[in-house]
């Protein structure tokens, strides 16, 4: 790549809304930021791994070209280059899905979420890492190598969506999309230190996406702030006619109601199931937090979340019958080509009888019932750690190469988020602290139904008070 790249300065050291203000008010430009976003990439992705794909002489050409749109024309995020989890489908370009079954896929259309996202002036400069079909926690990945933590280059970045993770934390772009399924977007967040939002199944249209369950996925932003997830939510969300399966529910101005003010909120803590087993660093981080909203206004509502051994048994039956019934033709054709543990997690889900699937479906909506009515009726939002443990290494959950406990501690990262998509809830999740060995630990905010605003807005009003959402590993980009 014959590129004259520059020193990244300070532009990478600004979040999303910050860069996309500084364009719109004349202080910096898409060219600039463009320059500034590759110089950090080609000085630290190599550790990091978190690009798939880079096009950086078209992203060059596409900044200049955004240079030249008149003032009058600019969308919200214009000219603010970004990058996706490698399963966002484009017309012509490489989606991988982080497979070797799709290698060379070139898809012949484009979705709807980055439709929207260029209809607003941001552009991409490549796909991102992430796990082989979406289907794993860590950020392993045996065909495009491991994706690792800027945080600490021997530790788990999170997945599915780890290039999302770390390629934000890293300062490499401002934002990226990410995907939901079981926390795919929360884990990453949560292990590098930024903030990341799922919204309401069925808020973000999923036309052109990868799917991995028809039931639990979802489209969402990982990036530096609430403010930031705020915007892009405002751009990607809303009904789309290409996927009969979004909402028409209106979508409010989620940037307009960051205004920092807690009082008369009600922020649940549970006392059942998601502070179980916590490690003692997570929840001195997750009780710090707790301070921090108290003192913004809010008040604590210890609260008991029923159905909780449902929802994580039924959770788990949805997602893994429908991610073999997607695969289930390469499974017959290609079993060869995944991963050992993505091969033999579909063929046993394979096994779960149908009765077992319909079970988890039907009593999806009167656990959801039940819960908003014990739940939402007494507090606006409920909050818990996004991971009850301290970040993992990357050898420590490799179970395709058979490392004692790394079983368990894989299926241990997702406890906390992969009932939330059952639930069907939008969740939001941000840096509370550092943990003894300096990696990040993570809060969720969990909204009701098409709340989305409201968990932005406790989060943000934490953000104003903290600073760990500006906080960046060392050795990367300033």
């Amino acid at each position: 790549m014959n590129i004259a790249i520059k020193p990244p300065g300070t532009l990478t050291s600004l979040s999303l809304t910050e860069a996309a203000d500084a364009v719109a008010k004349g202080e910096t430009t898409a060219v600039a930021l463009t320059e500034a976003a590759l110089a950090a990439i080609a000085a630290g992705d190599e550790r990091v791994n978190s690009f798939i794909w880079l096009e950086g002489e078209q992203a060059l050409e596409t900044a200049a070209r955004l240079d030249k749109v008149p003032k009058a024309e600019r969308g919200k995020l214009h000219g603010v280059p970004l990058a996706h989890k490698d399963m966002y489908y484009k017309a012509g370009k490489l989606s991988t899905c982080g497979s070797k079954i799709r290698a060379e896929f070139r898809p012949g259309y484009t979705a709807t979420v980055i439709e929207r996202l260029e209809a607003e002036g941001s552009f991409a400069l490549g796909g991102l890492n992430m796990a082989e079909f979406a289907q794993n926690a860590t950020g392993h990945n045996q065909h495009y190598g491991h994706c690792h933590n800027p945080w600490g280059l021997d530790y788990c970045p999170g997945g599915s969506s780890s290039g999302s993770g770390a390629a934000v934390a890293a300062r490499f772009v401002y934002a990226a999309l990410g995907s939901d399924t079981g926390g795919s977007i929360r884990l990453p967040a949560s292990l590098c230190g930024v903030t990341g939002i799922k919204g309401t199944q069925t808020r973000v249209s999923r036309h052109g996406v990868m799917p991995l369950s028809f039931s639990a996925d979802n489209v969402g932003p990982l990036a530096r702030s609430a403010r930031d997830c705020a915007r892009i939510m405002a751009v990607i969300a809303g009904h789309d006619p290409k996927d009969a399966t979004s909402s028409k529910e209106p979508v409010p101005d989620y940037e307009a109601a960051l205004d920092g003010d807690l009082k008369g909120i009600k922020i649940g803590v549970p006392k059942n199931y998601f502070l179980d087993d916590v490690d003692p660093d997570v929840m001195a981080g997750f009780e710090a937090m707790l301070g921090v909203l108290e003192g913004r206004g809010a008040t604590l509502v210890p609260v008991t979340i029923p159905h909780m051994d449902a929802v994580a048994t039924y959770g788990g039956v949805v997602s893994r019958v429908e991610g073999a019934t997607i695969h289930a033709e390469w499974m017959r054709r290609q079993a060869q080509d995944y991963a050992i543990h993505l091969n033999s997690r579909l063929y046993a889900s394979l096994g779960i009888p149908a009765v077992a699937y319909v079970e988890a479906l039907s009593r999806r909506g009167p656990i959801l019932k039940s819960i908003a009515a014990a739940l939402f009726s007494e507090v606006d939002v409920f909050v818990a750690p996004t991971i009850r443990c301290k970040s993992p290494t990357l050898l420590a959950t490799d179970v395709d190469a058979g490392t004692p406990g790394a079983l368990d501690a894989f299926n241990t990262l997702s406890l906390n988020t992969r009932p939330i998509n059952y639930m069907g809830l939008p969740s939001v999740s941000a840096p509370c602290g550092l943990d003894s060995r300096g990696m990040p630990i993570g809060f969720q905010v969990q909204g009701r139904p098409f709340g989305e605003g409201k968990a932005l807005k406790v989060v943000d009003a934490f953000q104003r008070d903290t600073s760990f959402h500006r906080e960046r590993p060392s050795g990367f980009a300033v």
